[in-house]
């Protein structure tokens, strides 16, 4: 009898014995989450296509007219960017305006326009700050008594500021400012001496990136 609470109790002290052992092995546990990507992983580089609504305001050279009113149209473009925050980019859009005014016996109005610009700016993630210049081109309109009308299609430059802030991969919207100048033309019906247009304007779009 004495041999078998001997032989119990040896085995209950070596089941104790073997459960603690077993206690300090380390368990398996998940590695920490940790995130591959930097920071500035959104990308601007590539090519775009998107559409803007806006408004303008303007003067006319030798004529007491100022033009303004809604504008809406369509850009492309593309940017390059390295692995750096730096991007570089072209665009150009061609717009629709309704800007348009009247004074005494002249109306002058803009009827549409387009610029062809280049692009430098500095992404913070997602959100991109820029400014931008280039080739300017659009009509000038001008009419007087009885519906006389004449048009000049005219080229300048342009400047101009922006931010723009990805929304999704693929998606992007922008407000921004430019300003346009259209060279002289000589208006020899409407009123006899040259008239060209200047204006600035504010538009916000969307992009949709490839």
């Amino acid at each position: 009898m004495n041999r078998i609470a001997l032989g119990a109790v040896a085995l209950i002290g070596a089941g104790w014995t073997a459960s603690a052992q077993a206690a300090d092995l380390p368990y398996g546990t998940p590695a920490p989450y940790t995130v591959n990507q930097p920071l500035n992983a959104y990308s601007w580089a590539g090519p775009y296509l998107g559409g803007n609504l806006g408004y303008t305001w303007g003067t006319v050279d030798n004529n007491p007219t100022k033009p303004s009113g809604f504008e809406g149209g369509v850009q492309a473009g593309y940017n390059w960017q390295q692995s750096g925050p730096w991007v570089f980019g072209v665009e150009g859009d061609i717009e629709a305006t309704g800007a348009a005014d009247t004074f005494a016996p002249w109306k002058f109005s803009n009827p549409w326009f387009g610029t062809l610009r280049g692009r430098a700016g500095y992404a913070l993630g997602n959100v991109l700050f820029y400014g931008t210049g280039g080739l300017a081109f659009g009509e000038l309109r001008g009419q007087t008594f009885g519906g006389v009308t004449e048009t000049h299609t005219n080229a300048g430059w342009t400047l101009g500021l922006g931010a723009e802030i990805g929304l999704a991969p693929n998606w992007s919207a922008k407000i921004e400012y430019l300003y346009v100048d259209l060279a002289d033309s000589n208006f020899t019906t409407i009123t006899g001496i040259s008239n060209g247009s200047q204006f600035g304007l504010v538009r916000a779009g969307v992009n949709y990136h490839f």
